[in-house]
C-alpha cells in the first residue's frame, strides 16, 4: 500500500471492484479523531475508531459479510458492513460517518483500508463484494 496514512502522505486506495481510486489519512487532532477520505472533490470523514471496531465486529461474525455500500439516504442491506456502520448497537451508537449528508459509503471505503492494513480479506468482483476478518497477532 502506498502512503503512511498522514495528511501529507495519505494511503492510496482503490474500491473493492477496482473502479475508483481514493485516499485516506488519520486526523488524530480532529474532535473526534477521524479518518479523512478524499474521493475526487468529495471529502468524507469517519470515526478513527472504525478501523479497530470494524475488525472486531468482523471477527465476531466469523465468516464473509457483504459490503452493502449505500449513500446516506438509501437503506443499507441487512447484515452488511454498511448497515453495521449505521447501527445504534455499534460502539459509536450510530453513524461512523461524521459529516451529515456524507455519512454513507462506509461499506465502500473502509474495507479496502482494512485489507491494506492486513486486517481483512476482501473480494474484488464487479459487484456484491464481501469481506472477512483475518486473525492478527
Amino acid at each position: 500500500m502506498a502512503g503512511t496514512g498522514t495528511k501529507d502522505d495519505p494511503w492510496q486506495l482503490t474500491t473493492a471492484p477496482g473502479s475508483s481510486a481514493y485516499t485516506m489519512y488519520r486526523d488524530e487532532s480532529a474532535d473526534p479523531p477521524a479518518l479523512v477520505c478524499q474521493v475526487g472533490s468529495t471529502t468524507l470523514t469517519y470515526h478513527l475508531s472504525a478501523v479497530d471496531d470494524l475488525h472486531a465486529w468482523l471477527l465476531a461474525q466469523g465468516d464473509w459479510v457483504p459490503l452493502g455500500a449505500a449513500d446516506e439516504l438509501k437503506p443499507a442491506a441487512v447484515g452488511s458492513v454498511e448497515a453495521w456502520g449505521r447501527d445504534e448497537a455499534n460502539p459509536v451508537s450510530g453513524w461512523y460517518g461524521l459529516r451529515k449528508g456524507y455519512r454513507g459509503r462506509f461499506g465502500m471505503y473502509l474495507p479496502p483500508l482494512l485489507e491494506a492494513l492486513g486486517l481483512v480479506e476482501l473480494t474484488h468482483d464487479a459487484r456484491n463484494n464481501r469481506v472477512r476478518a483475518l486473525r492478527t497477532g
